[in-house]
């Protein structure tokens, strides 16, 4: 699959050529002039990396970075800071910021394209890392089933709760509660994996909820799940 990567700098020049050398490096680039439409691009969009200049106008690298770790589903991605500032303190600034690679202008791209790839595997490993056991979770589902049945709580006499889920995040919850993966929920909806996540992150922000398990036992208390 892949990775797309999401560029924010306010030099058209810069822009056109970071984005041809990573392109023509096998990534898809989506380029923005500042960070309010990179804002934009991210209400409807969740790229693998991004990359950002600190010194543009009306919102800084350092406000957009901010802004993007508050979210709960983008706060995971990589975040790169591109700049010409490359003294020393401007580095530590940017790493007590939050960004994960700092690259000081004029800099070799090729370089660039290793960062973003070391970032690609390091956020790989901590996805496979994540990833509960499908064995365990498939148990954990049957026993909170099996307790829910028990305690006459699978089926509640109260109106079910009302929660403002999008038919898409219907959709995740009910395999969710089956057991599936995030990559097998991916191909059954042929979607991406990384939309999945997105999805999987909201629903733990609209139940309450802070694991798949949890997930699954709110569901099935509030009969949002078969």
């Amino acid at each position: 699959m892949t990775a797309k990567l999401l560029l924010v700098d306010d030099e058209p020049g810069v822009r056109e050529a970071v984005s041809a050398y990573l392109e023509d490096s096998g990534f898809e680039v989506t380029a923005v002039a500042n960070a309010q439409a990179a804002l934009e691009y991210l209400e409807t969009h969740v790229p693998d990396v991004i990359i950002t200049d600190i010194m543009m106008p009306q919102m800084d690298g350092y406000a957009f970075l901010e802004t993007v770790r508050q979210q709960p589903h983008l706060s995971h991605i990589p975040v790169i800071f591109l700049t010409a500032r490359g003294m020393t303190r401007d580095r530590i600034q940017g790493y007590d910021a939050g960004c994960d690679a700092y690259l000081a202008k004029p800099f070799d791209p090729d370089e660039l394209v290793a960062i973003i790839k070391n970032l690609l595997r390091r956020q790989a490993a901590a996805r496979d890392e994540a990833e509960p056991n499908l064995a365990e979770l498939a148990q954990q589902i049957a026993e909170l089933r099996a307790m829910l049945v028990q305690q006459g709580k699978r089926h509640p006499t109260a109106p079910p709760i009302q929660l403002d889920l999008t038919p898409r995040e219907a959709s995740v919850l009910q395999l969710v509660v089956k057991g599936l993966m995030n990559k097998e929920i991916a191909s059954q909806l042929n979607t991406s994996v990384r939309n999945i996540e997105k999805y999987v992150s909201r629903l733990f922000v609209k139940t309450g909820t802070s694991s798949r398990t949890e997930l699954v036992r709110f569901a099935l208390e509030h009969g949002l799940a078969d």
